[in-house]
């Protein structure tokens, strides 16, 4: 039941979680460092929250998509090394390099604005990472610009503008351990490094396993790491194991309360549409949750909720602030919870539970839970 301070919609975040994955992820790794990965919130779980923790747990570098997540964490007082790797032409390099942030350069452009910032700064060389596209193709410089690329970042680093600090890249198909591309990207990567070295480049790191490639693909771990979805305990390779089998525990349980408790005949239509009409008398649960929350407009009669220790599906479609359970006898009332989704250590579903009945995967599920939510942190200050 509700204490009355329990918010409408929270994400339960339990901290000691992030830290045990990290721990795990810091076994796995042998002897390469951890990068936690915080982008997009911290896949939605809380970026400063969740990176200190990571940080207490051995973390020794943090990794962010966005500039300005990297200059967030330096104005929280994260020191650790942070890597941050999409921009675009205008983002603000002269405030990532004053502080202390190292930057991906993946094409020229990118490496003259960084230049163009140190000289209008005249202070420090910027920290930067090269990254290489070794059959990605996303970002990254592919082979036949990374030889240039190189030529121009020694040049750079010859001229006290950059220290070349990394080198990386990202695996397209990890989590399918047995594609032949993942053997083809560790050569390309091996390629790209050689290139790298014999024009005299020696980072301080080289990297190219995500947290798929740390679990299963144990000669990509390098100098480094990056734990992205394992850090918040999803398994990021169902098809290879869950998170138990990895040895890892969700942090997040999304619980909302019952705002709403009713009785209707049968045949009743629920919610826009009526896509779903009640078998017989029963009772309904209104929760107020919906899309403008982050959940899935896909969930409509497919995901499961877990009220009181009882599943149910959602009943109608999802709407943009509220769903509803038919509850069937079920004796529950206004004000108790709804555990969408939690670790599912007590029957309830997990969010690779709603990723495949919704036809999506976990990392969308987690990361798209909106700033409506409020976060409640578990374990907070250290505790194990």
């Amino acid at each position: 039941m509700s204490t009355g301070e329990q918010a409408r919609l929270e994400a339960r975040i339990d901290l000691a979680a992030v830290r045990s994955n990290v721990r795990r992820m810091r076994e796995v790794a042998g002897s390469a460092q951890v990068m936690a990965v915080v982008k997009a919130d911290a896949y939605g779980h809380g970026m400063v929250q969740c990176a200190r923790a990571a940080v207490e747990a051995g973390a020794t570098w943090l990794g962010t998509a966005l500039p300005e997540e990297a200059l967030a964490l330096r104005a929280a007082g994260l020191t650790v090394p942070i890597l941050t790797w999409l921009h675009v032409p205008g983002d603000p390099f002269a405030d990532l390099i004053a502080a202390g942030v190292d930057v991906s350069v993946s094409g020229l452009w990118a490496l003259r604005e960084v230049t163009e910032a140190v000289r209008a700064l005249g202070g420090r060389p910027a920290r930067i990472q090269l990254k290489a596209d070794t059959g990605l193709g996303r970002n990254g410089a592919p082979p036949h610009d990374w030889p240039l690329l190189v030529e121009e970042a020694v040049k750079a680093q010859e001229d006290g503008l950059v220290t070349v600090t990394g080198l990386w890249s990202h695996f397209a198909c990890a989590d399918e351990p047995r594609h032949p591309s993942v053997a083809a990207q560790l050569s390309a990567f091996h390629v790209a490094l050689d290139i790298a070295e014999r024009a005299g480049l020696r980072p301080e790191v080289r990297h190219i396993a995500n947290s798929p490639a740390t679990l299963l693909v144990l000669d990509s771990h390098f100098d480094l790491v990056r734990s992205g979805l394992a850090t918040y305990g999803v398994s990021p390779a169902p098809d290879e194991g869950s998170a138990a089998d990895f040895g890892l525990h969700p942090a997040m349980t999304l619980v909302g309360r019952l705002a709403l408790v009713k009785q209707v005949e049968a045949g009743s239509g629920i919610s826009y549409g009526h896509t779903y009409h009640t078998a017989r008398r029963t009772r309904l649960g209104l929760v107020p949750a919906g899309y403008a929350d982050g959940i899935p407009r896909a969930a409509s009669n497919r995901a499961p909720v877990w009220i009181d220790g009882v599943r149910h599906t959602i009943a109608g479609r999802v709407a943009m602030d509220q769903f509803v359970v038919d509850l069937g006898d079920q004796e529950a009332g206004v004000g108790d919870e709804v555990v969408l989704f939690g670790p599912g250590e007590r029957g309830e579903p997990t969010a690779q539970d709603w990723a495949e009945l919704v036809g999506t995967i976990a990392y969308e599920i987690v990361t798209r839970i909106g700033p409506r939510v409020a976060r409640v942190y578990l374990h907070a200050g250290g505790n194990p």
